[in-house]
């Protein structure tokens, strides 16, 4: 392993994107949203990415030069075209203008359509907390689980993911992929030439297996069973429904080099407390939970994880495999 500064880190994954054909404006928000997921403990959704997404420029899957258009507006709602570039400029966007929609309705919407890969969803909705108003995040993705009783897939591990800030503490952030685990974990399990624990995943035959490469080309298993693949159905519904996105079983997967424009989409949501009982309800409610929570010895509360994580790396830099190092390098022709 060796360890790069935030900004060295930054500067690699921008260079190699921009390398591979990505302009600025997509380029540079990318890759601070992969470090930022690196920085909160999250390597799967990192700048292991970063050859994925070169590959998906060289191969047009990708448009580095897109420009996220508006595409329609109400009040309370937001609908961003990403324009196949990458997600990251384009949820940006729609979180903006949910929260700007929240603070004249108590609730807003944003929601992307032809979009590429989120990267972590809670991470989308730091300005949403940043606002004081509660957040909800989720996406759609390329095939990887079947409908319950199938061995095909046909939905995403959609992840769904929720902040709720806090007065004089960090916020509570819940964010989990609907497989038993994030698909990034088997990608990198790949990578390494190391095997998965029975029961993330299928093989292509629908077997259980322990084979990282095998289970890429297979299917994942949804996280608690039938109740799991129920939620990753709402998810895809209501995005694809909503965004006019392609569904899971239209996208090529990322894991492809070539492919299709996966033209999936995201929806982000956010809710004012001053549009409902108020914020001293909100701060009121939440802190009484959140204490009878900690009375219990060992809990842990959700997000505690990450800011340790984030503290150690603005300290000490972010660790990654030699290997990723010198292909970022070579990427970035540093």
């Amino acid at each position: 392993m060796t360890v790069l500064s935030v900004e060295e880190l930054e500067r690699l994954a921008t260079e190699a994107l921009r390398q591979a054909g990505a302009g600025a404006a997509q380029a540079v928000p990318t890759a601070r949203a992969l470090v930022q997921a690196d920085l909160a403990g999250l390597p799967s959704h990192g700048v292991s990415r970063v050859p994925m997404y070169v590959a998906h420029l060289r191969h047009k899957r990708v448009d580095g030069n897109a420009q996220p258009t508006l595409a329609h507006r109400t009040p309370g709602t937001t609908l961003i075209d990403a324009q196949s570039g990458f997600a990251f400029p384009a949820c940006a966007e729609a979180v903006e203008a949910a929260i700007a929609s929240a603070r004249e309705c108590g609730i807003g919407a944003g929601v992307v359509t032809n979009s590429h890969h989120f990267g972590a969803a809670a991470l989308h909705l730091d300005p949403v907390a940043q606002a004081g108003m509660i957040g909800i995040a989720m996406g759609n993705s390329p095939a990887a689980m079947p409908a319950w009783g199938g061995r095909t897939p046909l939905f995403g591990t959609n992840p769904i993911a929720a902040v709720f800030p806090r007065r004089d503490a960090d916020a509570l952030v819940i964010d989990l992929s609907l497989s038993e685990v994030a698909r990034g974990k088997i990608m990198v399990a790949a990578k390494q030439g190391k095997p998965i624990p029975l029961g993330w995943a299928l093989d292509a035959e629908g077997n259980p297996t322990t084979d990282a490469q095998a289970a890429l080309h297979g299917a994942m298993l949804p996280a608690g069973g039938v109740k799991g693949a129920m939620l990753a159905l709402l998810v895809e519904m209501l995005i694809v429904s909503l965004a006019g996105a392609h569904f899971g079983a239209e996208a090529d997967s990322f894991f492809e080099d070539a492919g299709n424009r996966p033209r999936i989409g995201q929806l982000f949501l956010a809710f004012n407390p001053r549009g409902f009982a108020g914020d001293a309800v909100y701060h009121a409610r939440l802190e009484a939970l959140v204490a009878a929570m900690l009375s219990d010895s060992g809990t842990r509360l959700p997000g505690t994880r990450r800011v340790e994580a984030q503290a150690r790396a603005r300290q000490h830099g972010i660790e990654i495999p030699e290997t990723l190092e010198k292909e970022l390098r070579e990427l970035a022709n540093a």
